[in-house]
């Protein structure tokens, strides 16, 4: 994985002898990215990025929606919704994880949904989002993870595998409306 670059003029400074010198170039790199990177819990006011995000994972939805989602999120103790901030982005991903008790198998946390905003993907937050959750889980008492991906996301099946998810069953999915 090649890291990316971002990089910012410095504007021009006088030096200790009163001359005036050149501007230089600040880089900052994948671990400053990831450094200034915060995971959070997510607020009723984080609605409107959350729900932009979301447009992106191809869900689109509106903040009044997302925001009654967030607050519908109940009992905490089943679910977390965590935030990727960047000090300069703001709210760049979120991850929803759930835990059910299931007479198949033991207790286990799900990965409901997971979405880096476009631009921000592959500089970490997501497997920060992903650590999160799976230390949420072990603290909950789950003793497996999961995670469902729709057939058409190579990218996001080789992102789980990478962080030592296996494949290990392909279904349907089936809906009604009530």
């Amino acid at each position: 994985m090649r890291a990316r670059l971002q990089f910012s003029s410095i504007p021009a400074r006088r030096s200790s002898r009163g001359s005036r010198r050149e501007g230089s170039l600040k880089m900052m790199t994948l671990n400053d990215k990831k450094k200034e990177l915060k995971i959070r819990r997510a607020k009723t006011g984080d609605a409107a990025r959350l729900a932009d995000l979301s447009g992106q994972l191809g869900y689109p939805t509106t903040a009044a929606q997302m925001r009654e989602r967030l607050r519908g999120i109940k009992p905490a103790f089943q679910h977390a919704v965590f935030v990727a901030e960047s000090a300069s982005d703001g709210v760049i991903g979120w991850l929803h994880v759930s835990k059910e008790p299931l007479l198949e198998v033991d207790l286990r946390a799900e990965v409901n949904g997971l979405v880096v905003a476009d631009g921000q993907r592959s500089l970490g937050a997501g497997a920060r989002l992903l650590a999160t959750a799976e230390e949420w889980a072990r603290k909950h008492g789950c003793k497996n993870m999961s995670v469902r991906s729709n057939v058409i996301r190579d990218r996001a099946h080789r992102f789980y595998e990478r962080h030592g998810y296996e494949h290990y069953k392909t279904q349907k999915s089936f809906r009604k409306p009530l």
